[in-house]
């Protein structure tokens, strides 16, 4: 089945780089794209020195509308959605959630095990969170306010899941995390950051 990876990314130039080392050796993923996010750093640059395709936003949109930018630019019939820090990152992790496809599933969720306690905790609590997921792309256009979503995107898409019965299957992605808001904005921007995106979260939650 064709597969589009769709990473968007705010501000990553310190990560992005590892996750594209991994993603252009996928033969499977029919095409690769980078959604910048309006960043101020070398995101963009840094994209551009790989055989990938990148959209350059102008400005900030958040996660939810850079999502759906990737998703409307893709050609496959599946859209894999990874984050852009992820961290420890191997080739068995995408083929893991791949090798899922053939099962017919509308949804399939990348879920943290055996990473950092951190990540692994926050995940094993909320593992609705997660942004590391495959998804048929003409679903992702049914749901109500997805692009203004930002931080709140994984909630809409698990809550339309459920209230749609769709198929889905939770893959463990053993030693894979990512970075914490607090490590890359310092412990107390990192954590009004944090708070930020639990409200957007809480948002979605309760939206009908």
């Amino acid at each position: 089945m064709a597969v589009s990876a769709v990473v968007p990314a705010y501000n990553e130039e310190k990560y992005i780089g590892k996750v594209l080392d991994v993603l252009i050796k996928i033969p499977e993923l029919e095409e690769i794209i980078v959604v910048n996010d309006g960043s101020t750093d070398n995101t963009a640059a840094i994209v551009r020195s790989y055989p990938v395709k990148l959209i350059d936003l102008e400005r900030n949109v958040g996660k939810g509308g850079a999502m759906l930018a990737g998703a409307k630019a893709a050609k496959s019939e599946y859209i894999f959605f990874l984050d852009a820090d992820l961290i420890g990152l191997k080739i068995s992790h995408i083929e893991a959630m791949l090798s899922h496809l053939k099962e017919n599933c509308d949804m399939i969720v990348g879920i943290f095990g055996k990473g950092r306690m951190t990540t692994d905790w926050a995940q094993v609590i909320a593992p609705f969170l997660s942004g590391q997921r495959i998804v048929k792309k003409d679903l992702l256009f049914k749901i109500n306010n997805l692009q203004i979503s930002r931080f709140g995107v994984e909630v809409a898409l698990t809550k339309y899941a459920a209230q749609n019965k769709l198929k889905v299957k939770e893959v463990i992605l053993e030693e894979l995390s990512h970075v914490m808001k607090e490590e890359k904005l310092g412990l107390v921007k990192g954590f009004a950051y944090r708070l930020k995106m639990y409200w957007e979260i809480a948002k979605n939650v309760s939206i009908g």
